[in-house]
């Protein structure tokens, strides 16, 4: 279901009436949330452009950590301490909070056979759950649309607050809706030009054509943005979210999960981390808005008694080099870390070993997790799907749920 832009082609359409939604708003009321238990949801955050995952988890006891960066590593006595050997970047106090709680999850040296270090490459590999020689035009949560959506009448299953869709949403026969603001999709989609032109259009059954396949996109986007707006109206955040791009997504995001929308997939990204020169400031910069985001979001989903239903995952195409470069930054690496966020976690804390610097491998980290693994995991303890079929492989599941 692509884009918002073109932005008058995007999306609204007709939405149950009043009445019919009024029964269930009133019934809800009677609850302590809008939204029964048990409506499992997964908030993906792509941190774009190859984060440093060597200064996110810091190994602060490693000597070959601090002769590799002896200008970029972070001191043992700024790192905030999560375990005898390592800790976390002094900008993220909020994840430092939450994995005290334990609600946060830590997964080290994850990565994929054969890395490839082009941002592009690395992120189509992500994206499909592709092998690192293996090219595909659809997308691992775009299969799992294509899996449990099909017929769906409001195939909202998978949103991206963003302007474009990413790979990772995009399916064969379905596709997740990518946005920024539902009000305003829905004014772009109630034009009476898409309407008429769509009403105009005699409809055929050749699913081969082009020209059926963009109406037929563009009348399920009028009909889901509708939806979404519905649901959107439902609940109002009065907490103080960041006025960061993120924490205005997460908001947007926290309203439509404390509705009773259909969404069960969330994905925004934020970043870049692509940081060549001066890594400092700018990982600080970023990841401070990381945490103060997550924080209030995080905070938000508790007091709706949201929270044990909602796992928020972090991933980054890779990590960088172990070695700090001449600029004052990294180049692109291989394995990274990953974070996972929620109340219904079974294995919080540092669920694996942290990075190994003494087997490197051409100066780099070696991967020991699949990422796979992680999304195999999701799909088949968290959201119920064939993760084989989706995955079209069999990985390893993990314990962290």
């Amino acid at each position: 279901m692509l884009i918002l832009n073109r932005r008058r082609f995007l999306q609204v359409g007709s939405l149950a009436s009043a009445a019919m939604m009024m029964p269930k708003f009133l019934k809800a009321l009677e609850r302590d949330s809008l939204v029964p238990p048990g409506n499992k949801i997964l908030v993906i955050i792509q941190l774009s452009g190859g984060n440093d995952g060597l200064n996110t988890i810091i190994p602060y006891r490693n000597d070959i950590y601090y002769r590799a960066r002896p200008a970029l590593g972070i001191k043992r006595e700024a790192a905030l301490s999560l375990t005898d050997n390592l800790g976390i970047h002094p900008a993220l106090k909020g994840l430092k909070g939450l994995y005290d709680d334990g609600a946060l999850g830590i997964l080290n040296n994850v990565g994929y056979p054969n890395p490839d270090r082009s941002h592009f490459r690395s992120m189509d590999i992500w994206h499909s759950a592709s092998q690192s020689n293996q090219y595909w035009s659809d997308g691992w949560i775009g299969r799992y649309l294509d899996a449990q959506c099909k017929g769906c009448d409001t195939p909202t299953q998978a949103l991206e607050i963003d302007d474009t869709l990413s790979l990772a949403l995009k399916g064969d026969s379905d596709k997740g809706l990518a946005l920024t603001d539902p009000a305003r999709l829905y004014g772009t989609s109630s034009d009476k030009y898409f309407k008429d032109l769509l009403q105009q259009h005699p409809g055929t059954d050749d699913h081969h054509s082009n020209v059926d396949y963009l109406y037929k996109t563009m009348g399920e986007t009028i009909s889901s943005a509708a939806y979404i707006q519905q649901q959107f109206k439902t609940y109002k955040s009065t907490e103080n979210y960041p006025n960061t791009e993120l924490g205005k997504n997460l908001r947007t995001i926290a309203n439509l999960v404390m509705s009773d929308i259909n969404t069960k997939v969330y994905y925004v990204s934020h970043g870049s981390f692509d940081t060549h020169v001066n890594q400092d400031a700018q990982q600080a910069r970023l990841f401070g808005q990381l945490s103060d985001a997550l924080t209030v979001f995080t905070g938000d989903l508790k007091k709706n008694n949201r929270f044990q239903d909602v796992v928020v995952m972090t991933f980054s195409e890779f990590g960088r080099r172990v070695s700090q470069n001449a600029s004052g930054g990294t180049d692109h690496g291989t394995a990274n870390n990953m974070f996972l966020i929620g109340g219904g976690l079974k294995q919080p804390g540092m669920i694996n070993e942290g990075p190994d610097l003494f087997n490197l491998r051409d100066g780099d980290l070696q991967y020991k997790v699949d990422f796979k693994s992680v999304y195999a995991t999701l799909l088949n303890k968290w959201l119920g799907a064939d993760d084989n079929a989706i995955l079209r492989n069999t990985y390893p599941h993990l314990e962290f749920i």
